[in-house]
């Protein structure tokens, strides 16, 4: 299920970045008391009463400037509004109510979405300054008093974020279905594959990067099974690319993927792989998730014998951080391979899901010890005990050893190949967890 989204917002040097770090737990975020330190959105993960949300920390918001940076900070600051659940202001006490807070205020409640008001830098116990009262002026509601460098008043804080939040149901989320999140750079043609299998215009397809600003779910079912595809947004904008304002796709993508079975990571064939490529990559890698690098546009590709081949490898070697990647060339405007492609998906979905048991996994431990002796160090050899399965969505080993530190990557990449050599796993990330004896086997089943 996607988590709520929190996006921290507020004219410059209030206090919002101190505030993010405080929820998230690590100094995630640069502070210092310079205006306009953050310029780009910074997400983190927070938990408060058992539900986990994703927050967005922005730059400080000049509702009228004509400075190319904050202009470019107003921008992506409305970006996170219109990608959030609820909206946290942050305003100061030391300072009042200013002008900039009023054209703020404003801003949000243009939005239509919940707004907690957050009144930072009331750092002593006891009742509130006579200046917090001023803050319901803005029309926001009942401001909240909060001190984000000691962390009083986060509580309450929190308790009004959860308050707004999209209540925890299941609606669309179900478990029969196989749910596709289609993401990759803009303009790679990730709704005119969505237009593709669900054989209809339900996606406005352009050549402008950008076209689509929501992820939108489409409800498929075939031959092949049932599916949801998440249509990931592109960026939104108008002019030529930017570096700064291409990254702003990220946590769309970011929610796509944390729904996902299967992520279908697209790549334009007549560009060839990109550093954006590899960054949306990154997200569903380290999700866990099940997935597929399609080439799209390959029908617009001139091709020799061995065009297919060359592209091939080279894929392989860009994505070399996750060789378990099928690699299909579609054409989504033409319909090429979309078979292939679902053939695909029901495959991984299933190896993401699946599960060893405990004898099998200790049968190949065996072997694959016996092949190739583990590590030692100073006259000290590695011992593995046994070998479980732990969890599946990704696959997740525990390894019981006799020292965590003689179980180098090296051995480990040596035994996940020994693993995907008999069972496959093709499409899925495989994890370890290294323990010692004594050590408890929680989480494992």
């Amino acid at each position: 299920m996607s988590k709520p989204v929190v996006a921290i917002v507020g004219r410059p040097n209030t206090g919002k970045s101190t505030l993010f770090n405080k929820l998230v737990g690590r100094r995630m975020s640069i502070v210092d008391d310079t205006p306009g330190v953050t310029r780009d959105r910074i997400f983190g993960e927070s938990e408060w009463l058992g539900r986990k949300f994703t927050l967005i920390d922005t730059g400080g918001i000049e509702p009228k400037t004509d400075d190319v940076i904050l202009a470019q900070m107003r921008r992506q600051a409305q970006l996170a509004i219109d990608s959030a659940d609820v909206i946290v202001m942050v305003v100061d006490q030391r300072s009042g109510v200013v002008a900039s807070d009023q054209d703020v205020a404003a801003m949000l409640r243009r939005s239509g979405k919940p707004i907690v008001l957050c009144v930072n830098k009331c750092d002593t116990i006891g009742e509130p300054a006579p200046e917090f009262y001023e803050f319901y002026n803005l029309g926001l509601g009942d401001p909240i008093a909060v001190s984000a460098v000691h962390g009083h008043g986060t509580g309450d804080l929190l308790d009004a974020v959860l308050a707004h939040c999209p209540p925890a149901s299941e609606e669309d989320e179900r478990e029969d279905y196989i749910k596709v999140a289609v993401i990759g750079k803009p303009n790679v043609g990730k709704s005119s594959l969505v237009n593709a299998v669900t054989g209809e215009d339900r996606m406005i397809v352009s050549d402008i990067a950008g076209t689509t600003r929501d992820a939108t779910d489409s409800l498929v079912e075939n031959s092949f099974g049932k599916y949801i595809f998440i249509d990931t947004a592109g960026l939104r904008r108008k002019s030529r690319v930017d570096d700064q304002i291409e990254k702003y796709s990220i946590i769309r993508a970011r929610m796509a993927v944390e729904r996902a079975d299967v992520c279908v990571i697209m790549i334009d064939a007549t560009e060839g792989f990109t550093e954006q490529d590899s960054k949306v990559a990154g997200i569903a890698h380290e999700g866990g998730k099940a997935c597929i690098i399609a080439v799209n546009k390959w029908d617009a590709v001139e091709k020799a014998g061995n065009t297919m081949d060359q592209m091939r490898k080279k894929l392989m070697n860009d994505f070399s951080f996750m060789p378990y990647a099928p690699i299909v060339f579609i054409s989504a405007r033409e319909h090429q391979r979309l078979d292939r492609l679902y053939e695909l998906i029901n495959y991984t979905a299933a190896q993401n899901a699946a599960r060893i048991s405990t004898g099998k996994l200790n049968d190949i431990l065996a072997d694959a010890t016996a092949r190739v002796q583990p590590p030692t160090d100073k006259g000290r050899r590695l011992k593995i005990y046994y070998m479980t399965q732990a969890s599946t969505k990704p696959p997740t080993f525990v390894c019981f050893v006799n020292r965590k530190d003689l179980f180098h990557f090296s051995y480990q990449r040596y035994l996940e190949n020994q693993i995907r050599a008999v069972f496959g796993l093709e499409g899925t990330p495989v994890r370890f967890s290294i323990r010692e004896r004594g050590e408890k086997e929680k989480g494992t089943k």
